[in-house]
């Protein structure tokens, strides 16, 4: 066997499988209390038979009044862990490994969701005009709801590893609160919070330090990173050497490098700039996969961590051309979502992969959506027990996808509106005067 299905030891003693991990795509399968439900059961029973050897979940959130979208699944203080063990339980029954994938969307969230939109500084999202009016505008965080956000991060980690997660990732990427943070173009504060790279990068330190302090030294911590953000005077190649260099002392096990944000969704294959170094994120890629393959490349001569690279990756022979380029994890999404058991046909010699029908639409963002609601469909096939079927038209995912998005809307505001407003981690920050 190629050391594609050789076991990795992490920092921690956690020990993966292999090194194929299902990078996140986030479910919107929430049930009763925001919280999994058969479905998520049964998609990630089916993928942890598949051969995988690490599956990472879909956002989870932290803060139940600030949710990526209304079928986002939140662990938090007041949240049930039965439904929590259900799922730790089917993912983990064939041997795979579950790390839990927790995040802030900050202010990626859209006008007509109920709770709060905060990012470190009142920039809102620039999609252009057809569809920056879907985002509401960011109020700057305060230094106590920056304290509590810490403090909700370290306290759904501690409950997921009572749940039987093995690990959890913490999302620093794809513009959501973390990577906002990062980011000199929406983080324009000048108290220790903004300016230098040190200052930007505070958040996900506190972050993972106080993660750290709270659950086990068995259990896994890592981050998900932009190699870059591709937008020009964003986050770039250069200041994520310096953040993992950052995080390296900390106990982080693993760095995932991924790129882009809903301005620039590079992660999707459709940067609508150039990384630092002018290259956008999938060039000269290996048959148009691996989007972020270089930068990780160059990052990996100086990390101290292992990482893992995720983007668009099919095949076989790109996966084991990722980990000659000393990266330790392949990261696969979207051909998990049409070929479940992938990892095993790739052990049996089998290379057969699914395929969606091509997003040609010219306008990036928009094709992003669709992109991602077809991934979404066979996500929602697969939990209801049945095959993917990728050859769905992008238009007719976009339009289901809507009309459950519409239907999850209304669940959330009646949940949210019955719960009361969640001030604990807020309230114990500020009496402790940090």
């Amino acid at each position: 066997m190629s050391d594609l299905f050789s076991p990795l030891t992490l920092r921690s003693g956690a020990v993966l499988p292999n090194r194929i991990a299902k990078a996140a795509m986030e479910e919107g399968l929430a049930g009763a209390e925001q919280a999994p439900d058969g479905r998520t059961v049964e998609l990630y029973r089916r993928w942890g038979a598949g051969g995988t050897g690490l599956l990472i979940t879909g956002n989870v959130m932290v803060h139940a009044e600030a949710l990526t979208g209304p079928g986002a699944i939140v662990l938090d203080a007041r949240s049930p862990l039965a439904p929590f063990r259900a799922w730790a339980a089917a993912a983990t029954e064939n041997g795979a490994s579950i790390w839990m994938q927790i995040s802030h969307p900050g202010r990626q969230i859209q006008k007509d969701m109920p709770g709060v939109v905060w990012g470190p500084s009142a920039k809102s999202v620039d999609l252009g005009s057809a569809l920056s009016s879907r985002f509401a505008t960011p109020t700057a965080m305060t230094e106590a709801q920056i304290r509590a956000t810490v403090a909700r991060f370290a306290t759904t980690a501690r409950r997921a590893e009572e749940a039987g997660f093995d690990g959890v990732e913490v999302h620093a990427a794809h513009g959501y609160l973390l990577s906002q943070f990062l980011s000199p173009l929406v983080n324009t504060r000048t108290d220790q919070w903004g300016g230098s790279l040190e200052n930007r990068a505070r958040l996900l330190v506190d972050v993972v330090r106080a993660i750290r302090a709270e659950v086990s030294p068995g259990f896994a911590v890592a981050v998900k990173l932009n190699s870059a953000d591709f937008q020009r005077g964003g986050f770039d190649a250069t200041d994520a050497q310096a953040v993992i260099a950052m995080l390296a002392p900390l106990g982080v096990d693993l760095v995932e490098i991924s790129g882009g944000s809903y301005e620039s969704p590079a992660m999707t294959g459709r940067a609508t700039g150039p990384a630092a170094d002018g290259r956008p994120g999938d060039a000269r890629s290996v048959a148009r996969e691996a989007y972020f393959l270089e930068l990780a490349a160059d990052l990996a001569v100086t990390s101290e961590i292992p990482l893992m690279l995720t983007g668009g990756i099919t095949r076989r022979e790109t996966a084991e051309a990722v980990l000659a380029e000393n990266v330790a994890v392949v990261g696969i999404g979207t051909a998990l979502s049409v070929t479940p058991d992938l990892p095993a046909r790739w052990r049996a010699g089998d290379g057969t992969v699914g395929a969606l029908r091509p997003v040609t639409w010219k306008n990036k963002p928009l094709a992003s959506m669709a992109s991602m609601a077809q991934v979404r469909h066979q996500l929602r096939r697969m939990a209801a027990g049945k095959d993917p079927r990728p050859g769905v038209l992008p238009l007719l995912a976009l339009v289901r996808d809507l009309a459950v998005v519409r239907r999850a809307l209304g669940r959330y505001r009646r949940w949210l509106a019955a719960r009361p407003a969640d001030g604990a981690a807020l309230t114990a920050a500020a009496m402790s005067g940090e």
